[in-house]
């Protein structure tokens, strides 16, 4: 296709030049809401790609348009939660359950590249923006489903259930206290980072074979695949991982956290014997690492308990600042526990921070989901503010899909689509 000839042009011209969005000239339809579909469509965004967010005119938008803290503004269709996941897209207001709608789809799947949904199974194909009514339309299209629980099963995925049923759940928390749901929804971060994995793959095989391509990814095996060393603690070791707090099953101690003399947290991760000889030996314990209960990490994952107790009734004559900084200038791997406001007052948030001003000239903040550069160069232009509802519904149809104005008019009468006012 033309769009497809265009975007590997372009992808040349990047290599060339080494330009920094190097998804120019591609068009993402996002046909999915909430944060896993979502933060698929803003990668892509961040890095060049047009990705144009078509949301339901029943519910007016994305649902996390709603998903408001108490400290929000009540008359904005923005909220925290979606600016989350929504920076560099457009969006467009349709009703796709109406014939008029579907066509816009239809026009839309013709001039874009990507296509990415998280239907429950069977809802694409009533709706019929399935892979096989898609691909007829366009016969290179990407087609990304994401789901909770696979396409044979019809349960809609939310992040806390599937928590709870890939065993992050059950390992989360304390040891005496109950299980405890983790404070961002990873399952569906998880999901997309699959998604996108698996979109790349299609992209690199797409200029192989020109072909349609197929991609289903769900929440619960996204999950289950990164439960990582605790999965295999359970099938190799054969024991189920326990809730340890903020300790590690095979390693001591590491990740445990520890108060200090100025009442602040700081963790430790300690992942070899020569560091904890370094750590005690600043502690003023240096015969710790003498001790057989503590000299190698298997016997410190055995006698951890009493080994935190020890280090903490030594840690808790330090001030945080002045024990981090002997840590760090011995090599010892430390941190201090840090609230939100303190993560942002760090260099290396500030590097990850977008900032832009919508079109009422509000400045709105935000992170990039991007964490890595290329070719010496930082990824993400500068990203325009997540979209007001329906936003740029007339300029999508008019500039893109051509459409006059009487046939604009009609659909918006109509209330096949909504326009932004």
């Amino acid at each position: 296709m033309e769009t497809h000839y265009k975007f590997v042009q372009i992808s040349k011209l990047w290599i060339m030049n080494k330009e920094v969005n190097i998804f120019s000239g591609l068009r993402v339809l996002e046909l999915s809401s909430v944060l896993a579909g979502p933060s698929v469509g803003m990668f892509f965004a961040e890095l060049g790609a047009e990705v144009i967010k078509v949301e339901n005119i029943h519910t007016k938008g994305d649902i996390t348009r709603q998903w408001k803290l108490v400290t929000e503004e009540p008359d904005t269709d923005i909220s925290a939660y979606f600016s989350c996941v929504n920076w560099g897209k457009k969006s467009i207001a349709i009703d796709i359950s109406r014939v008029e709608g579907l066509d816009i789809i239809y026009d839309l799947t013709a001039v874009s590249e990507i296509v990415i949904v998280n239907f429950k199974p069977g809802d694409a194909e009533k709706l019929k923006v399935d892979f096989e009514n898609l691909k007829q339309i366009n016969n290179s299209i990407i087609y990304a489903q994401i789901t909770g629980y696979g396409t044979q099963n019809r349960r809609a995925g939310y992040d806390a259930i599937i928590q709870a049923e890939s065993g992050f759940t059950f390992m989360n928390g304390n040891s005496e206290g109950p299980s405890v749901k983790m404070p961002v929804a990873l399952m569906d971060i998880l999901a997309a980072h699959q998604t996108k994995e698996a979109i790349l793959i299609a992209l690199y095989l797409k200029e192989k074979n020109k072909t349609a391509q197929y991609i289903d990814v769900s929440l619960i095996k996204s999950g289950i695949a990164s439960l990582a060393n605790q999965a295999a603690n359970y099938l190799v070791g054969n024991v189920i991982p326990k809730r340890s707090g903020s300790g590690h099953p095979n390693i001591a101690p590491y990740g445990t956290i520890f108060k200090t003399a100025d009442k602040k947290e700081i963790v430790l991760a300690i992942g070899t014997d020569r560091q904890f000889e370094k750590l005690v030996n600043i502690l003023g314990v240096s015969f710790l690492a003498a001790d057989p209960k503590f000299s190698k990490n298997q016997q410190r994952v055995v006698h951890a308990e009493e080994l935190n107790l020890l280090l903490q009734s030594e840690l808790i004559k330090f001030k945080s600042n002045e024990i981090l900084l002997q840590l760090e200038e011995r090599g010892i791997p430390a941190g201090g526990v840090l609230n939100m406001a303190e993560v942002f007052e760090k260099s290396d948030a500030k590097e990850m921070m977008v900032i832009n001003t919508d079109k009422s000239g509000k400045t709105i903040s935000g992170v990039k989901s991007i964490a890595f550069n290329f070719d010496k160069k930082k990824c993400s232009p500068n990203l325009t503010p997540p979209p007001k509802y329906g936003e740029n519904t007339f300029d999508i149809l008019t500039e893109l899909l051509r459409y006059d104005s009487e046939k604009i008019k009609n659909l918006s009468s109509e209330n096949v689509i909504s326009l932004y006012i």
